[in-house]
Order: structure tokens, then sequence, then C-alpha cells
């Protein structure tokens, strides 16, 4: 979207404030830890862009609550695999060699949107430690949420979803849909939709020195399932719809997004 047509999607400029004003009255509390997947464009003009949203989710959740968005580099894996687009036959070996090592403090995110991106370098903010499937997150809770991510384990029993789901953490969707929320992956793993496990790698640091490390991952192949749940915890009032800005947005519990996809998949 073109600054003009956000411009012409927006009634007002939106600011720090007018948007603080709109996550309190969908349901965002001060204290409570809030997963944000979202889309700045869909929020109509915001003067001062990515930095005005980070700015007013931090004065909605307050001092005692805690921030945190997937901070995922897509980028950091096998380019033999790579699809979308594929890389050229003749430039695999090339990439994977001189790829950078994940880096939590450098490496950009791919595909997250310009609010994730900014806040994955956001003063404070702690990363955890997995090459594909990162998260980060600010304030209290943030240590305990990245302390460790296996990098067989992205986003299951050993992942930041796992704690987040035990903190009893809010999801909110910010003009995107299920197909963007994270906790659908945890689902998977518990409600046993993957089919296997695949081969993957990405370049990190050990012991000092760049290397290309391989490990086996879940294969949950194409996320189809993830609309249907969505439909259903919105008809099941597990979550419910309003509006940030000029954006649709979902808000709900995710232990209840979680165990209503699962249910949903089981049944």
């Amino acid at each position: 979207m073109s600054e003009e047509d956000a411009i012409a999607a927006s009634d007002r400029p939106r600011t720090r404030a007018s948007l603080a004003a709109d996550l309190r009255t969908l349901g965002v509390e001060p204290g409570a830890v809030v997963v944000v997947h979202s889309s700045l464009a869909s929020l109509g003009w915001v003067n001062g862009a990515a930095q005005t949203v980070i700015e007013a989710l931090l004065d909605t959740v307050g001092e005692g609550g805690t921030l945190v968005m997937p901070a995922q580099s897509g980028h950091l894996t096998d380019p033999a695999e790579w699809r979308a687009p594929p890389a050229p036959a003749e430039w695999v070996a090339e990439i994977r060699e001189t790829m950078p090592p994940f880096d939590p403090r450098l490496t950009p995110t791919r595909g997250m949107g310009a609010i994730a991106e900014l806040f994955r370098a956001w003063p404070g903010v702690v990363r955890s430690f997995h090459p594909h499937s990162s998260f980060a997150a600010f304030a209290p809770s943030a240590g305990v949420i990245c302390a460790e991510h296996p990098l067989e384990d992205p986003m299951g029993e050993g992942s930041p979803l796992a704690r987040l789901y035990d903190l009893n953490a809010t999801v909110l969707l910010m003009g995107v849909g299920f197909e963007s929320c994270t906790a659908l992956h945890l689902a998977e793993v518990r409600g046993r939709r993957d089919s296997g496990m695949r081969r993957s790698g990405a370049p990190m640091m050990v012991e000092g020195v760049r290397r290309w490390v391989t490990f086996s991952e879940p294969d949950f192949g194409e996320h189809d399932g993830f609309l249907v749940a969505g439909e259903s915890l919105l008809a099941s009032g597990a979550v419910r719809a309003g509006s940030v800005g000029s954006a649709r947005a979902i808000i709900g519990p995710l232990r209840s997004i979680v165990d209503g996809a699962v249910k949903v998949w089981t049944e």
C-alpha cells in the first residue's frame, strides 16, 4: 500500500494515543503478555510508522506487561530447498557457504512485517536463539519466554510458544488473519498434524567458528487448517474481532486458541 493509499484509508491520522485507545477498547490489558502479529499498512496512515505502533503497544500493556513478536528468519535456510523463488542450482553452494550466521542482534526478520522487524532491534528486547523460528520479547517475562529454543523443536513443547501457553498469553492479530498466527503451530504439535520430520540447516556460530549446522524439525507442510480453526474460534467466542486504526483485529487467549484448534483438528 502506498502512502497515498494509506491516507485515503484513514479518517484521521493514527497516532500513539489513538492506537493505544483502540487497543484498550479491543481488550489489551495492562500487565498482559501479548503476542502480536501485524501489518503496518493495514492500520492506515500512522504518524511515526512502526515506531508509533510499538510505543502504543507498550503504553497499553504498561511496565508490568510483556510484548512478544515472531522474529522468524526464513532466509537462513538451505537454498537448495527454496521454492518462492527457487535459487538457481549453480548458486546453491556459494549461497550456503557465504550466508551470514544467525546473530540474534543482527539477523533481520523475513516476512514478519515492518513492526516486527523494528521490534526485534528495539532496545532491551530479548530474542530466542533459533536461526529460523526465533521470537522477540520485551519486559518482565522476556527472559523466561526466550530462555531456550531447541533447534529440533521450533514451535513445540520446548519452544517459546509453550512458555507463552503456560503464561496465559494473549494473541493479537492486527491486519492479518489466522494464517499468520504462530500459536497454531503449537496446536499442530499437540494435535499431531505433522507429517514426520525433515532435515533442515542453517549457518550458526559454534565455539566461535561459523558452521553449517544440520538438524531435524517437524514437517507440517501447508497450514491449510489454520483458517478453518480460526473460523471455529470466532464462531465459538473463544476469540473476538474488532479494529485497531483501519485494521480488522482479532484478540483472544493463546490457551483457548491452541486448545480450540486441537479440538477442531482431532474431533
